[in-house]
C-alpha cells in the first residue's frame, strides 16, 4: 500500500506519517525522544519510544510510552469509524504503530507482573490482527544494548612502540618438479 492509497472500505487505518518515519529513520537511540517531542500526537513515534525503552529493560517507561501510543492510535482509529474489536490489519503499514504498541505494552505488563492486563492486551492484539503477534516477534525483536568498547579503566593505552625487525624473508625460488616441468 502506498501513501497515496487508502484502506479498503470497512478496514480501519491509522494516518500515514511520512515525516515521522523519516525523522525516526534519521534518529539515533538518544534522539528518539526528541522525535516524540516534535510529533507528540504520533502513535508511531510513541510506539518507537516504547520499543526502545523495552529493549533497554525499562519496563515502567515502556508501559507508559506504549499506553500513550495505544490511546493516540485508538483515537485516530475511532475517528475513522473503527470500534474496539474490529480488525486493524498489519498489512496496512501505518496500523503497525498501534499493533506494535499493544505488544510493547503487553511485554511491559508481563515484566511488571500485571499478568491479567497482559492477557487482555494479548487478546486485543490477536483480535486486531491474528498474524500481528508473529510478525512483531519476527520483525521487531527488542535488542539489548551491548557495550562494544570496555570502560577506559580497563583499557590501558599504549604509550611507546618498539619497532622490531626480524630476518629478511628469502626470495621464493621456482621449484622444478621431478618431470622437469615448472
Amino acid at each position: 500500500m502506498t501513501p497515496d492509497e487508502s484502506a479498503p472500505e470497512g478496514e480501519a487505518s491509522l494516518a500515514d506519517e511520512p515525516e515521522v518515519r523519516q525523522a525516526l529513520a534519521e534518529a539515533d537511540r538518544a534522539s528518539v525522544a526528541s522525535v516524540v517531542a516534535g510529533h507528540p500526537s504520533s502513535p508511531l513515534a510513541w510506539a518507537e519510544l516504547a520499543d526502545l525503552a523495552d529493549s533497554e529493560g525499562h519496563s515502567i517507561e515502556a508501559f507508559a510510552y506504549a499506553a500513550v501510543a495505544v490511546d493516540l492510535a485508538r483515537e485516530q482509529l475511532a475517528a475513522s469509524g473503527w470500534r474496539p474489536g474490529n480488525a486493524v490489519p498489519w498489512r496496512i503499514e501505518p496500523n503497525r504503530a498501534y499493533l506494535r504498541a499493544l505488544d510493547a505494552q503487553r511485554r511491559a505488563a508481563l515484566a511488571l507482573g500485571l499478568d491479567d492486563h497482559a492477557g487482555r492486551l494479548a487478546d486485543e492484539l490477536a483480535s486486531a490482527d491474528a498474524e500481528a503477534p508473529a510478525r512483531i516477534a519476527s520483525e521487531f525483536t527488542p535488542t539489548q544494548l551491548m557495550p562494544i568498547v570496555a570502560s577506559a579503566a580497563v583499557i590501558t593505552p599504549a604509550t611507546e612502540f618498539e619497532a622490531r625487525t626480524g630476518e629478511p624473508l628469502a626470495e621464493p625460488t621456482a621449484a622444478v618438479d621431478a618431470a622437469g616441468e615448472d
